[in-house]
């Protein structure tokens, strides 16, 4: 079992960076694939990135490709999310989850165990 927690959320203005961090407390956190979904008010949660125990794959809606990069440090049990070039459509509440195996089915919600609180991120135009 995984306990997460997101941080680093705020309000900015379009074109800025954020970097979103995920902590999880663990012993076998290595083990698990992690991923980012955001739900923004009224929409349904989708998925924006996605990698593996080992960092040797991973995923990326198209709106996000390019722009954010999902990283992870194993020793230190957290996630990140490095958002640049911000655009307003990626105003949510960014979530963290994890999952036990990476397979093609990344991208969908039910597929992940664990979840954290979320984190608010406001873009301004």
């Amino acid at each position: 079992q995984l306990q997460v927690g997101e941080s680093g959320g705020g309000l900015v203005q379009a074109g800025d960076s954020l970097r979103l961090s995920c902590a999880a407390s663990g012993r076998t956190f290595s083990s698990y694939a992690m991923g980012w979904f955001r739900q923004a008010p009224g929409k349904e949660r989708e998925f924006v990135a996605a990698i593996s125990g080992n960092s040797d794959r991973t995923d990326y809606t198209d709106s996000v490709s390019g722009r954010f990069t999902i990283s992870r440090d194993n020793a230190k049990n957290t996630v990140y999310l490095q958002m640049s070039s911000l655009k307003p459509e990626d105003t949510a509440v960014y979530y963290c989850a994890a999952r036990i195996y990476y397979t093609h089915s990344v991208v969908l919600p039910s597929q992940y165990a664990y979840w954290g609180q979320g984190t608010q991120v406001t873009v301004s135009s």
